[in-house]
């Protein structure tokens, strides 16, 4: 596998990235919360799935769904996904996923 980075300075700027590749109508978007790091994993070659885009920022997030406002750059935690002007976030927090233990390794190595 092969492994593209984009570090990030906040988990708002994370969010905004997401929002603005988001496809119209499709509001809700998963984040992983995983071994001290908040990420979502862009697969760049569909075909092959051999390519990824990794964006990132250091930290946890807890919460189930998170909505966030594009134009305040603000989140909070929600039971449901109410808003179609709103992106909604859902948070996963795995046991164990073996292509982000792949993608850590790689990422800390060039650190």
């Amino acid at each position: 596998m092969i492994f593209e980075f984009e570090e990030f300075e906040s988990l708002e700027d994370i969010f905004v990235y997401m929002s603005t590749m988001a496809p119209p109508m499709k509001n809700t978007l998963p984040i992983n919360s995983y071994k001290g790091y908040i990420f979502s994993m862009i697969p760049l070659n569909p075909t092959t799935g051999d390519t990824y885009l990794i964006i990132y920022t250091k930290g946890k997030i807890g919460g189930k769904m998170l909505e966030f406002d594009l134009n305040q750059k603000k989140f909070k935690a929600v039971d449901t996904a109410e808003r179609a002007d709103k992106t909604y976030f859902v948070v996963l927090t795995p046991k164990r996923n073996t292509i982000a233990d792949a993608a850590i390794k790689e990422l800390e190595k060039s650190i």
